[in-house]
């Protein structure tokens, strides 16, 4: 019988890893079949979607609330797929705040459970990893300080390493690239990286667009590349809007691109933050939530840093600025900074082939996928005693 997996993911990162490892599953078993909850790339790999997450993604520890009938109804249609056809095994991809509401209902059907892309248990709430230990039958980690964690908890684990190792490639070279857009390749370039979620572009566009304005009073002839996720309103834009005396360039579904052909990115922190590290680009980390989920995030975070490059190097080898601290002047006078001081520059780029180190070698995907049909291969030989 063909090996059939229940997937479930959100966020435009976890659809990336998911069409990824749907891909790799596909080619280790072409029998293979995975459905789930999922985005374009899921699916453009060969994943059936059985609702998508981009209707229900959202950042913030409050601003779910008002999608709650419709996260409600996607985990419904999960468990109803997982009762009409048990799988073989669950298949989660961070996205916690979902999937762990809605693995115990599938776990108890008898389906084994695998998270992939663990949540960053680490970084708040230590009772998580509690409640990894109740959910999940073995866990796939992509940062090898994740595995301790996991092991002092009790925790099956296996580190498998990054999949943006293989997955942040250009599609051209600077010189093209930049040519291509009616840019100039030898100009300073600084690529903007705002989220890929509504309500992050709202509360951090702007702010960067602000301080692009005055990077190119400081830096003449500086030039700005905004890396535009998909299926976004154009209405977010604005900020960005070519108005004459900048020059906002927008270029979609090409971040690796971007970001490889630019001297600095501005980047709102998340899986950007990575990407940006494999490319060698120095980075200025932003972020800013609602007012109320920060004060929560405060009290529940115990991180005094929130930039991924940085907890993975255990230093912090590039700003970040966060809530009030996110202001155009910050913003500015740190890409200046890096823009004019050749020695800061070089102190970020060491910084940042230490993160590219410890990140693990090509072939995560094929990993994560072998991990997975090896316990599904080895839970159908126990069932077959």
């Amino acid at each position: 019988m063909s090996p059939r997996l229940l997937l479930s993911c959100g966020e435009a990162s976890g659809d990336l890893y998911a069409g990824a490892l749907t891909r790799e599953l596909l080619a280790l078993d072409p029998t293979v079949r995975v459905a789930g909850l999922g985005g374009p790339q899921f699916a453009a790999a060969g994943g059936r979607l059985i609702d998508d997450y981009r209707e229900i993604s959202v950042t913030g520890l409050t601003e779910w609330i008002p999608k709650l009938p419709r996260l409600l109804a996607a985990r419904r249609r999960l468990v109803a797929a997982a009762q009409a056809e048990p799988p073989d095994a669950l298949v989660l991809i961070d996205f916690s705040g979902f999937n762990f509401r809605q693995a115990p209902a599938i776990k108890r059907l008898g389906v084994p459970v695998i998270y992939y892309i663990s949540p960053q248990i680490w970084a708040s709430r230590p009772g998580r990893l509690a409640t990894m230990r109740a959910i999940a039958d073995r866990v796939l980690v992509i940062f090898p300080f994740e595995a301790s964690i996991y092991e002092q908890g009790g925790v099956p684990v296996e580190f498998v390493g990054h999949p943006l190792i293989d997955l942040a490639k250009p599609a051209a070279a600077r010189d093209r690239f930049l040519a291509g857009l009616g840019l100039t390749p030898t100009a300073p370039t600084i690529a903007i990286l705002p989220g890929s979620r509504p309500n992050e572009l709202s509360r951090i566009l702007p702010d960067l667009a602000a301080a692009a304005r005055l990077i190119r009073a400081a830096v003449p002839g500086a030039q700005f590349v905004v890396a535009r996720a998909p299926h976004l309103d154009q209405a977010l834009f604005e900020p960005v809007r070519g108005d004459g005396d900048i020059p906002f360039t927008l270029v979609e579904g090409d971040t690796d691109t971007v970001l490889a052909s630019a001297d600095v990115a501005l980047t709102a922190s998340g899986t950007a933050t990575v990407q940006a590290a494999l490319h060698d680009t120095p980075m200025v980390i932003v972020y800013r939530m609602a007012p109320m989920s920060y004060r929560l995030a405060k009290r529940v975070v115990r991180l005094d840093t929130i930039g991924m490059v940085n907890l993975i190097a255990g230093e912090k080898i590039v700003p970040e600025l966060v809530q009030d601290a996110f202001t155009p002047q910050a913003v500015a006078r740190e890409a200046i900074s890096m823009l004019t001081d050749a020695d800061r520059a070089g102190r970020i780029r060491a910084g940042l082939a230490t993160v590219r180190r410890r990140l693990g070698g090509p072939g995560a995907s094929r990993r994560a996928a072998e991990a997975i049909l090896r316990l599904v291969q080895e839970r159908r030989a126990r069932k077959a005693r």
